[in-house]
């Protein structure tokens, strides 16, 4: 049997412990840094949770435009007027009775 050199055996433990302090922090990088596996898949929920609320809030911008333009000079809904002014001034014709 041969006997190693000390200081050899001690280069190669230091050498691959280094490798692995590396590797290690490599890879916990990897799964848990900015730009690793776990932050991509929160960006991708946050993504898809903006998209949906995107999509809703341009359906209702959509719904008060065209309720703007009914109401418009040029374009006047009076079924519509006479929707908003009993809804937001409460007035009530003469010949109605509210229930409440």
């Amino acid at each position: 049997m041969t006997q190693t050199d000390p200081r050899r055996r001690m280069a190669s433990m230091a050498y691959f412990a280094i490798i692995a302090i590396l590797g290690g922090n490599f890879g916990f990088a990897a799964i848990q840094g900015d730009y690793g596996v776990f932050r991509q898949a929160q960006t991708a929920g946050e993504i898809s949770e903006l998209t949906s609320e995107r999509d809703r809030l341009a359906g209702e911008l959509d719904e008060l435009q065209n309720l703007t333009k009914r109401l418009s000079d040029h374009f006047l809904d009076m079924d519509l007027l006479d929707e908003q002014v009993r809804s937001v001034l409460g007035y009530v014709r003469a010949d109605e009775i509210v229930i409440r």
